[in-house]
């Protein structure tokens, strides 16, 4: 098969309007997880429909077609884009931030800093993000096309602790902005403001006025969401906290308030903790639907989709068995009528590496070098230069150059087939496979002054600083190897090596993945060296597969 997939590349590359026609083919076939599918088929979905870590998220209708943004802290690209014609099929279809800003300061992993809780507008023929940095501000990004390309960020409103800002063009011309404070950078937190923009939203023209207080009721209120509806304004956040919260909606005749107060949704009798932090969306039919979603500790903050109603000009989410105006999360539901039905399909996980560009589901620790990686279609891979000289009390953690992706689902397997070409000036250059978090484990193939070693690596609270240990399992003459994951229910990992693609041997104890800060674990591939010189080595992987 592999060689079958080399010929093709080969021929491809050959006739460039070959490959051209091949690869406009495969990106139009529907990608099918193998792992998580939230279309049953049958007319009716289960949650979660992203079974991935999609936090955050915000969602906006432009006629038939539904785009969905959400955070994405320090991994590059960012502010992913999704898009779906029915709410429950969703692809992955481009980044608004190609690098985060300023540039030099996320060159290193910032783990936990960087992009924050969006929001996503249409207006005027033109898509509208406002970001969060809580360490600069909230930026806005536009784009006529979702897909790309985005302008470069706007700084709107500079100043620490600024997040999770949301706009709302108003009948009369006025623009204004909700947000929430963090407090680990403002000092304060549980508070909602609105600030007053521009006309064309790019700028502040003030500090804002409190118009909700959640310290008696709602510690933690943030992620707030503007919309009017029937002359009310309405903050639809979330409170109590990211694992056990609930969904709050606030509404007044006023912008300013002062603001009613309704929880709307909560967890009540489900299994579906702290379902809160979303999007209202309104079908072309005039259903409303409800994007939220649910923090799995590992396996990161998935997303759910809830039915919504409008009783007494308050929405209800979910299902509201005992009518006190409280929803409670479903499991699965009759599908959003969008007057038709759509192919299934899901973001990519899988990655052949046959095209010229990278998967759009792969995102780096940090701001990328153009020389960490290239395509290399001659030979259908993906190659890793070496890079990153980091200190060795440190850690993988600590690498920029780490190319990784998310959890697709509670229950898979991963498995990679790399070759390795180390630099013969160099020693201690490392390729493989891991798992990602402030603790993380992998296999790697290793150079020493007499040979290849394949080792197993782990970074044991690796967010602490503490240095990465090694196991040697082999010495190995032949530098193609196939590294495999396989991750079953709570996030427990097993890896396993084969030499030949058909018989593997695991390796070692479970592996128990962990949180990354604010985020779940993830998997993924790197490349790395512990000195600089004027060259490096490389690894090929020819394909990254998840089953």
């Amino acid at each position: 098969m592999d060689n079958i997939k080399k010929s093709l590349a080969l021929v491809a590359i050959s006739c460039g309007i070959l490959y051209s026609t091949t690869a406009q083919v495969e990106q139009k076939a529907p990608y099918v997880s193998k792992v998580w599918v939230a279309d049953l088929g049958n007319g009716t979905y289960k949650n979660p429909v992203l079974n991935a870590d999609y936090s955050d998220p915000d969602a906006v209708r432009v006629g038939d077609d539904y785009y969905l943004v959400s955070s994405s802290f320090e991994d590059v690209p960012g502010l992913p884009i999704l898009h779906s014609k029915d709410l429950v099929n969703w692809t992955l279809i481009g980044h608004a931030l190609k690098r985060l800003v300023p540039e030099e300061h996320f060159s290193v992993p910032r783990h936990g800093e960087g992009v924050w809780a969006p929001s996503i507008r249409y207006r005027n023929g033109e898509f509208y993000i406002y970001y969060p940095d809580p360490d600069f501000g909230i930026y806005l990004v536009k784009a006529k096309n979702p897909a790309g390309p985005w302008s470069e960020p706007i700084l709107v409103a500079g100043g620490k602790g600024l997040i999770d800002p949301c706009p709302l063009w108003d009948e009369d011309g006025q623009v204004y902005l909700v947000h929430a404070y963090a407090g680990s950078r403002a000092g304060i937190k549980s508070i909602i403001n609105v600030k007053k923009l521009n006309s064309d939203g790019t700028k502040a023209f003030d500090e804002g006025v409190l118009v909700y207080d959640g310290h008696e009721t709602d510690m933690t209120i943030e992620g707030p969401k503007f919309y009017k509806r029937n002359g009310y304004y309405y903050i639809f956040a979330p409170a109590g906290g990211v694992p056990t919260g609930w969904q709050l909606v606030l509404r007044s005749k006023n912008v300013y308030g002062p603001y009613e107060r309704r929880v709307v949704m909560e967890q009540g009798k489900t299994t579906i903790n702290g379902p809160h932090q979303g999007a209202w969306v309104q079908t072309q039919t005039g259903e409303d639907w409800f994007l939220h979603f649910q923090d799995k500790e590992a396996y990161g903050r998935v997303v759910h989709l809830n039915p919504m109603k409008w009783i007494n000009d308050w929405p209800v989410i979910g299902v509201d068995a005992d009518g006190d105006g409280k929803g409670e999360p479903v499991l699965t539901y009759k599908k959003p009528n969008v007057r038709k039905t759509y192919p299934i399909q899901t973001p990519a996980e899988s990655d052949e590496f046959n095209d010229i560009k990278l998967g759009l589901q792969w995102q780096w620790m940090a701001n990328p070098k153009a020389t960490w990686s290239f395509m290399n279609p001659s030979n259908g891979s993906l190659r890793l230069y070496s890079d990153n000289k980091f200190d060795s009390s440190r850690n993988l953690w600590f690498a920029p150059n780490v190319l990784l992706q998310k959890f697709p689902a509670d229950e898979f397997t991963v498995t990679t087939k790399l070759t390795f070409k180390p630099n013969e000036k160099l020693v201690n250059e490392k390729a493989g496979l891991t798992v990602m978090g402030f603790s993380y484990a992998g296999l790697a193939l290793k150079s020493t002054k007499v040979g290849i070693n394949l080792v197993q690596i782990l970074g044991k609270d690796a967010v602490k600083g503490n240095p990465e240990t090694e196991k040697i399992i082999t010495k190995i003459t032949n530098p193609t190897v196939y590294f495999r994951v396989k991750v079953t229910n709570g996030a427990k990992c097993k890896f396993s090596y084969s030499l030949d693609g058909q018989k593997f041997v695991e390796v070692g104890e479970v592996f128990q993945a962990e949180v990354g800060r604010w985020k779940g674990a993830k998997v993924g591939i790197f490349c790395t060296r512990e000195t600089q010189i004027n060259d490096s080595g490389f690894a090929d992987f020819d394909w990254f597969r998840v089953e």
